[in-house]
């Protein structure tokens, strides 16, 4: 009996959303679908990555500040309002997310932009999230995943980087009611702004709306600095935070990649990373957790950005007694992957989860403008999604081989662990590569140097 081919990968037809650019650089994109009676509002931002220095915990503030209410509508009135409507809205620096029903669109868009446009900054406001942030910061001292976040980071790129920056309870307690004001006004502007508004709406209604309630949004040019440039550690060295009262180790392995969703290899890694450890039956999970019992969960992950190199991170949690074995475990299975052709098997299943997830996103009618904003902000090509199946469904395991070789360098991980060192330390010290002992290096809760 002749075995059947397998069909060609479908093409996804996504269709267009309706694009209005505003005089003072807004991009309207309007995806009218009449399924179900609700509104989603998005409003993001295409801007480079800023350092705050010494006053890094501004932006953070400002997503605490924004949303309460404007110059002309006090905090409980707007609250209450929005309650009333069942609207759901949250300003952030980056951007604005809302929902509604439809027949309310209108006035929520109202005061979304009366909210965004003018925001009421208060001292009183201030000294409160100022005081939770500092009681927040303290609460964490003692957290394992909260120091594993923020000395990740400023590992792997430096605090001359806006992403390895952290905040502290001093620059928190420095900053002003001024700087608040200052930063939000300079970055919050049109001309790097996409408003997203899909769901049972008439375009010519929308557009209408838009230019009356942000038309009078100032266009701002916005100067940066070029950023700095993190590269990757030489050879592969353990990075050890000690944190005594801690009864199990964080984990993660990671390096910095180069990588665009527009190269060719996005695809192939896709694959690649959800064999490696993406998914729960992963080589990474399924030794780990599966063969050895050594964790509850271990995946990995990358992520590509616009303005700097992209990361790629396995992350786990493990007892203190089997943190070496665990880790040694971690870089046997990425070598597995780098040496070995995948499966069939495990090719054609990491395959069908995407498919499943793409075709899953495609039923939210938002996604399509989503999907839009990522193509104009990324410089990706016009089919980008038409085509994301049969991208994916090309991928062969010669591809997951070449893609795992290039990015997942293994000689040249960063092995941060947080965890008690009396009990972790010397086996650690006994992790070799290439038969020679890994270097093992020592720094406190802020990423210095000991």
């Amino acid at each position: 009996m002749k075995q059947p081919q397998p069909s060609a990968a479908p093409v996804i037809d996504l269709g267009e959303p309706i694009t209005h650019i505003l005089p003072n650089g807004l991009t309207l994109l309007i995806v009218e679908n009449n399924r179900l009676p609700q509104v989603s509002i998005r409003l993001s931002f295409d801007e480079q990555p800023t350092l705050e220095g010494d006053k890094k915990g501004v932006f953070e503030l400002i997503s605490l500040l924004a949303g309460n209410g404007s110059t002309t509508i006090s905090k409980d009135d707007f609250n209450e309002e929005i309650d009333y409507l069942a609207a759901d809205i949250s300003i952030m620096p980056n951007g604005v997310m809302g929902r509604t029903l439809s027949k309310y669109f209108g006035r929520v868009l109202e005061l979304i932009a009366d909210a965004a446009l003018h925001p009421h900054f208060s001292e009183e406001e201030l000294a409160k999230e100022k005081a939770r942030l500092i009681q927040s910061i303290r609460a964490n001292d003692n957290n394992a995943e909260a120091i594993m976040k923020r000395v990740g980071k400023a590992l792997c790129y430096t605090l001359l980087h806006p992403y390895g920056e952290y905040t502290t309870e001093e620059k928190i307690a420095a900053i002003t009611l001024e700087d608040i004001k200052e930063q939000y006004h300079k970055h919050f502007v049109p001309n790097n702004a996409y408003l997203v508004i899909a769901g049972e709406v008439q375009a010519k209604e929308v557009i209408a709306l838009v230019t009356e309630y942000f038309g009078k949004w100032e266009a701002v040019t916005i100067t940066h600095k070029p950023l700095y440039e993190p590269i990757n550690v030489p050879t592969t060295q353990i990075d050890l935070i000690d944190l005594p009262t801690a009864v199990q180790s964080e984990v993660r392995v990671t390096n910095l990649i180069e990588l665009s969703m527009k190269d060719k290899d996005y695809f192939a890694l896709l694959v690649a990373n959800s064999i490696l450890g993406g998914d729960f039956g992963s080589y990474i999970n399924m030794n780990l957790r599966e063969a050895n019992g050594y964790t509850y969960g271990a995946f990995s992950t990358f992520k590509t950005d616009k303005w700097t190199k992209g990361v790629f991170s396995i992350k786990t949690k493990v007892g203190n007694a089997v943190t070496a074995p665990a880790i040694a475990e971690v870089l046997k299975e990425v070598e597995r992957i780098r040496t070995e052709y995948v499966t069939d098997e495990a090719l054609a299943q990491a395959k069908a989860q995407y498919l499943g997830q793409f075709i899953l996103a495609t039923e939210r009618p938002q996604t399509i403008a989503n999907y839009a904003i990522n193509i104009k902000v990324c410089n990706l090509p016009a089919d980008f999604y038409k085509n994301y199946i049969a991208n994916i469904e090309a991928v062969t395991k010669e591809d997951v081989l070449r893609v795992a070789n290039h990015y997942y360098t293994l000689y040249n991980f960063r092995i941060i662990v947080v965890g008690k060192a009396s009990e972790i330390k010397a086996d650690l010290k006994k992790l070799t590569q290439r038969g020679q002992a890994i270097p093992l290096y020592e720094y406190d809760k802020y990423a210095n140097k000991l």
